[in-house]
């Protein structure tokens, strides 16, 4: 899954976030307290920003729920059993599907 977020940003709102996987903001509040990866900072008022990192493990998140079906449970163990081997696996496949995506843009330009 590509996602269309700035990338010079320190922080994202999580409207930010839901509108860039296509979710509601009450799942990315969801996973926020099953996952405790997801771990972003509240301002004054109470709203979450999330930076990169957590991004990333967002991505993983649904990447491991949406993408490949794993229950909540499975991809919690999941994550705690292989969390080294799933994070390097994850950022490779997210390369390569950004590599992708940019190729698919230059062959649309030709």
């Amino acid at each position: 899954m590509h996602i269309e977020l700035p990338e010079n940003k320190l922080y994202y709102s999580i409207g930010e976030l839901a509108k860039a996987f296509d979710v509601n903001t009450s799942l990315i509040r969801f996973w926020e307290k099953e996952f405790d990866i997801l771990k972003p900072k509240k301002n004054a008022k109470g709203n979450r920003k999330f930076t990169p990192e957590d991004v990333k493990n967002l991505q993983l998140i649904f990447h491991l729920v949406k993408e490949r079906g794993f229950t909540l449970e499975g991809a919690k163990t999941h994550l705690k059993e292989n969390q080294k081997k799933t994070l390097d696996k994850f950022e490779i496949i997210r390369k390569l599907e950004n590599i992708k995506t940019q190729l698919l843009h230059i062959k649309n330009q030709l």
